[in-house]
């Protein structure tokens, strides 16, 4: 991959992990109720996805399941499903003392693992990675060796920053009105993510 490829793939990830989605949403709420070291768990899980879908992109499989209107109309119903409900139950959960500590270190991991797995974000964006960017003229686990580390760097710092935010926002939520709306706006956040996510329509690999 030449320096200017690599500049523009880098471009394009700092777009594509830095625009607001369910991870985003995740790790703010992770920010604001938990310690922040087990907040970051949600920024590991997110790592495991990403490392996962570079390695899945480079093989192929991302755009075989895009490629079968089946398999991505049942994922995309499951995954709508489940952010949906993620966010109901935030929202009939804003009232509650947030579980600072009852929470274990697994669900929070697990949960943002699932999040990240079903964004409908994620696929269109290694999807689009791989067609735009990689070489076919080139070994592509050659050009892994520069892809891999640089989306995982971006990805490490933009899911960080968000994390911080919530860490940011939790501290200044100190009015107990202010907190649950807050609280609300991301459930709600889920919930529409979840509807987009149903009424999507497969991501098309370009050539």
């Amino acid at each position: 991959m030449s320096f200017e490829a690599w500049t523009i793939f880098a471009l394009f990830w700092v777009v594509f992990v830095t625009t607001p989605g369910p991870n985003a949403v995740n790790c703010i709420s992770n920010g604001m109720s938990l310690p922040f070291p087990k907040a970051m768990l949600g920024v590991l899980a997110i790592l495991t996805q990403a490392s996962a879908f570079l390695i899945l992109s480079a093989l192929g499989v991302t755009a075989l399941i895009a490629a079968s209107p089946t398999a991505f109309f049942i994922a995309k119903l499951i995954g709508a499903g489940f952010l949906i409900w993620v966010g109901i139950r935030g929202w009939i959960n804003a009232k509650r003392p947030a579980p600072a500590t009852e929470r274990p270190a697994q669900h929070v991991y697990l949960h943002a693992l699932a999040v990240a797995t079903i964004n409908p974000k994620s696929v269109a964006g290694y999807l689009a990675a791989f067609s735009q960017f990689v070489q076919p003229d080139v070994p592509i686990w050659q050009q892994m060796g520069v892809i891999m580390p640089t989306a995982l760097i971006i990805t490490t710092l933009s899911y960080t920053g968000f994390t911080l935010l919530g860490a940011l926002m939790g501290k200044a939520a100190l009015g107990a009105v202010f907190n649950i709306w807050v609280r609300r706006i991301m459930a709600t956040c889920f919930i529409i993510y979840g509807v987009l996510l149903g009424a999507s329509s497969a991501p098309a690999a370009r050539g």
